[in-house]
């Protein structure tokens, strides 16, 4: 049962990776508490929400739905979810139990956060997305028109518990979505799991358990130590976003409906490999290793119709562009990046064009 222990100001955790820990969900939920609500999606609910439920034996709780969808991910549906919940009896000794993919982590950890100025929240990802990156370090938030997770606040968890149980009835979509989040570490900071990535290919693939676990423990560690070390991101925890600045402004221009999170972020590692090697970051051969993963663990869907334009000039919408400066995240070599701004407007438009072609 790999643990990896997050340590930061706002709260101290373990992240639990572990087949079948739905059934220890209890343990989890403090023992005097409150009204305990369970914040999914009602696809999530059907597919999972009986093993979840076995596990809350002997917990009072109550389900409640989020609409599905990254273009859903908006305030309106946690005003609507913060009225039921009063509705219910909620108060300040309530827990909110946030049960799905990367958008339920996010929004429902928003909602625990602002619920009567901020309330106990357990992660359970079921997505592999969210087990490897959303539902780990705090982040919560939702998204505007102009751009993705500009509304939101810091809020971690009691727990977070990853069971790869749940990814059984994931689609392959989406689970190759969250494969990219994985890809994103490998290149980032853990070069041993890249390279298992690019041997393992057909056990990744096909969700062989002795594969599956082993990436994600390695992942989830990966972020762990990234998130102890910055919490707020002032510092190592902005490489993370390896992907993301490029990848966020595809998903605003194209209305957060045509592209799943990893998806954008795919596409996003490729501009910034384009401008990392434009710039003299990174070597060529590394570019191509980097290219040739993306493509292993592809494809991406079709990126015709979108203005190389529109999209350089959404990324200063982009929440970690700060007084108009852009910072890309550019790798330097597989396991290492840096943080670059003040880019010349036309290598980010060629980068973006090279990467959509």
């Amino acid at each position: 049962m790999p643990s990896f222990r997050v340590e930061t100001p706002g709260g101290c955790y373990s992240a639990i990776v572990e087949r079948g820990i739905l059934a220890q969900t209890a343990q989890h939920v403090p023992r005097h508490g409150g009204k305990v609500f369970v914040v999914t999606t009602e696809d999530v609910w059907r597919h999972q929400g009986g093993a979840l439920a076995r596990g809350l034996v002997g917990v009072a709780h109550e389900a409640l739905y989020l609409p599905g969808g990254e273009e859903q991910k908006r305030f309106g549906p946690l005003e609507r979810l913060a009225e039921e919940m009063v509705a219910r009896g909620a108060d300040r000794s309530s827990t909110v139990i946030a049960f799905g993919g990367g958008i339920v982590t996010d929004m429902a950890g928003f909602l625990a956060a602002i619920f009567m100025r901020g309330i106990p929240v357990l992660q359970v990802p079921t997505t592999l997305l969210a087990q490897v990156d959303a539902a780990i370090g705090g982040k919560t938030g939702v998204n505007l028109a102009r751009g993705k997770n500009l509304i939101g606040s810091f809020h971690q968890p009691l727990a977070v518990l990853i069971d790869p149980d749940t990814l059984a009835t994931l689609p392959a979509r989406e689970y190759r979505a969250g494969l990219w989040e994985i890809v994103k570490a490998g290149v980032i900071r853990e070069a041993g799991l890249f390279r298992f990535l690019a041997k393992h290919r057909e056990d990744v693939l096909a969700r062989r358990p002795d594969a599956v676990d082993r990436i994600i423990a390695d992942a989830v560690r990966m972020k762990a130590e990234v998130v102890s070390a910055d919490e707020r991101e002032g510092d190592v925890r902005r490489m993370l976003n390896f992907g993301h600045t490029f990848g966020h402004a595809l998903e605003a221009e194209t209305g957060y409906t045509r592209f799943l999170h990893g998806e954008a972020v795919a596409w996003g590692m490729r501009a910034a490999v384009h401008l990392a090697q434009t710039t003299g970051h990174l070597s060529a051969e590394d570019a191509v290793d980097v290219l040739e993963m993306l493509r292993l663990y592809g494809p991406i869907p079709p990126l015709d119709g979108i203005a190389p334009a529109h999209l350089l000039a959404r990324l200063v919408h982009d929440k970690k562009t700060v007084q108009g400066r852009v910072h890309f995240v550019l790798p330097v070599r597989i396991g290492e990046v840096t943080v670059a701004a003040g880019v010349d407007d036309q290598l980010v438009l060629a980068s973006i064009r090279s990467a959509l072609s």
